[in-house]
């Protein structure tokens, strides 16, 4: 099957700089795809151009397996992070507001619906929570009854029940056949609802999977994180790469199982050990670096 989006040798370049450098993926569809990277990746460069906002320097863009047409704009949609909502306006007029910009449209009540809207359809744009703000730019994201849709961070600045419901309706959306390109700085909403990831660096991709191959393939084994107390003999004496953090022993091993034997072997004192198992922040952090970057 034709993936509904194909990026070919994608080149965006600012003067000297290449903020996007040859990348290259393609979208199958009916999937949730995850495009991540530190600041100043090119990620946020590269969406734009696809998105038909910005013109590439060099490179193509399929849509639908064909070079994308003047019609584009009006068969995807886009959920910026930023949309400034008139204010006298109530949710549902705002939504056919948002309806009559477009020839094929959702009805207005499978978006209010679909999107959890309804208890507040009547209230105005400025008398409504982050988190339902948030719903109503993924409905009017929707308006256009799109394949292919782009959430730009979607649940920033949501507390973590009104993220884990705006996850929800995200899946959901997905399971009606909808392609989603997903771009985030939180690696649980990336693991959570992503099929698919690219991770982008100094404009390129320099890693594709599931989170799950992702983490096979770049963050084997476990950390065991112990009071630095508990260990009175020299930690460099440790059979495990370790570094310290905050009082803490964060104590890398190959299998868990074995190094907590080893460890016992030892005499070290297990009282309050953490264990953790690798995720996709890991991943991320190897792959990229843990250097803060403006």
């Amino acid at each position: 099957m034709v993936p509904i989006l194909e990026v070919r040798d994608l080149v965006k370049r600012y003067r000297t700089v290449n903020a996007v450098n040859g990348i290259s993926f393609s979208i199958p569809r009916g999937i949730c795809f995850g495009l991540l990277g530190p600041n100043g990746a090119g990620k946020t460069t590269a969406l734009e151009v696809i998105e038909d906002i910005i013109p590439p320097t060099s490179g193509e863009v399929l849509y639908d397996g064909a070079p994308k047409s003047p019609s584009f704009r009006e068969e995807v949609g886009i959920q910026f992070q930023h949309t400034s909502l008139l204010h006298f306006m109530t949710v549902r007029e705002t939504l056919a507001t948002f309806q009559k910009l477009y020839q094929k449209t959702e009805s207005i009540d499978f978006l209010i619906d679909i999107c959890r809207l309804r208890d507040i359809q009547g209230q105005m744009n400025n008398r409504i929570s982050g988190g339902q703000a948030q719903r109503m730019m993924l409905a009017l994201a929707l308006v256009n009854k799109p394949k292919l849709l782009f959430l730009d961070e979607p649940s920033t600045g949501l507390d973590p029940q009104a993220r884990r419901y705006l996850w929800d309706i995200i899946l959901e959306i997905r399971e009606k056949g909808k392609t989603i390109v997903l771009t985030t700085h939180s690696m649980d909403e990336a693991e959570y609802l992503c099929d698919d990831i690219a991770i982008m660096d100094h404009g390129r991709i320099i890693a594709r999977g599931s989170p799950a191959e992702l983490i096979r393939a770049h963050c084997s084994g476990g950390t065991i994180s112990l009071p630095r107390a508990n260990v009175t003999m020299n930690p460099a004496d440790l059979p495990f790469p370790y570094r310290e953090v905050n009082g803490w022993l964060d104590i890398t091993v190959d299998q868990v199982n074995t190094g907590i034997e080893k460890l016992l072997a030892m005499h070290v004192d297990l009282n309050d050990m953490k264990v953790h198992s690798p995720n996709l922040e890991d991943v991320f952090l190897r792959l990229t670096g843990r250097s803060l970057r403006e």
